[in-house]
């Protein structure tokens, strides 16, 4: 059961009907864990802001979908895990993709490392290695990907962290950790 309330977008006002209907637009729905951070439209707002400026990156949308699987596996988030499942399909990621980013693990070398430091950057809350950051550059990320990393982790945390503060119903086909 939600501990935080999930607005119905059919009732929002002001800033939070706005960002519904962005969120909308860009979904077709307004999924449950936006009707929660709507609560806080300056977080909603932030949260939409920081999404889009990482989409401009380097990274491209499958690596962010495969960091958000891992992210959500490390932290143990089953409504990012089941949202990111479904995204990642949707951005071309293959079952055995989705699988193996789960467990940190990718088929491209810069991709593999990139999801192994994400997992250490949760594992060990930012405080990673010179050896996980040497591997990293071994595997050819780029100062701006190393910072880039960070930053989609940090956006997947607080997604992950929102959930399991509020208890958001998932409305997406569940996947549970430690089921991948």
């Amino acid at each position: 059961m939600n501990r935080i309330t999930q607005l119905n977008p059919a009732e929002a006002t002001g800033k939070t009907k706005q960002l519904f209907d962005a969120v909308r637009v860009k979904l077709g729905v307004v999924p449950n864990l936006f009707r929660v951070l709507g609560n806080a439209p300056a977080a909603l707002e932030g949260y939409l802001n920081f999404s889009s400026a990482l989409a401009g990156g380097s990274l491209n949308a499958k690596v962010r979908e495969q960091i958000a699987l891992v992210v959500a596996e490390s932290n143990l988030c089953s409504y990012c895990l089941s949202a990111h499942t479904l995204l990642g399909a949707k951005a071309g990621l293959t079952k055995k993709d989705i699988a193996d980013a789960i467990h940190a693990t990718a088929a491209a070398g810069k991709t593999d490392a990139i999801l192994k430091l994400a997992r250490s950057i949760v594992v060990h809350r930012g405080e990673v290695s010179d050896s996980d950051l040497d591997q990293a550059r071994v595997s050819g990320l780029t100062d701006g990907e190393l910072v880039e990393t960070v930053a989609n982790v940090v956006l997947n945390i607080l997604t992950n962290y929102v959930n399991h503060v509020a208890r958001t119903l998932v409305d997406f086909p569940e996947v549970k950790p430690g089921q991948a």
